[in-house]
């Protein structure tokens, strides 16, 4: 899926201001040169003048922050480096990580948006890429779980 449509879903989702964006990444990288007007132009849609591709660092950075506003910042590890390449897996992972999700939540949530996936499919999206059963995640996937997840956080 494409960065932007990811940090739109995601701010939908949790009724995030800009402001509240740009908060999260610098929760993650505080050095991080992001403002308000660049987080507007990425949320705006790829045909409107003004639009600019979110990054994958940039995506991570408010991936990270997102994890450590909800369930908090392990201080006692040193701070991990954003990914430099942003998989709809990844997306998946953190956002499982975020919500704090057990596989029967991610099984509710895309039944709930009408997209079942067997344990062994969903388990498969978590492994490591290098492991014999890894599967890649796809677009319709991650967006039918970013639809049941807002489903379930917006009731």
């Amino acid at each position: 899926m494409i960065n932007n449509d990811v940090l739109r879903a995601i701010r939908y989702m949790l009724d995030l201001s800009d402001g509240k964006v740009v908060d999260l990444i610098h929760l993650a990288d505080a050095a991080a040169p992001v403002t308000k007007e660049e987080v507007q132009a990425m949320l705006k849609k790829d045909d409107e003048p003004g639009y600019v591709e979110c990054s994958n660092r940039m995506l991570a950075l408010f991936l990270d922050g997102l994890v450590f506003h909800r369930r908090g910042k392990d201080e006692s590890r040193p701070p991990r480096p954003p990914e430099k390449r942003v998989t709809n897996n990844v997306v998946l992972k953190k956002l499982r990580v975020a919500f704090e999700l057990k596989d029967v939540d991610m099984h509710q949530i895309l039944e709930s948006a009408g997209f079942p996936v067997s344990k062994p499919e969903l388990s498969a999206l978590f492994r490591q890429s290098d492991h014999k059963n890894f599967k890649l995640c796809g677009d319709q996937l991650l967006r039918n779980f970013l639809k049941g997840l807002t489903m379930r956080v917006r009731k």
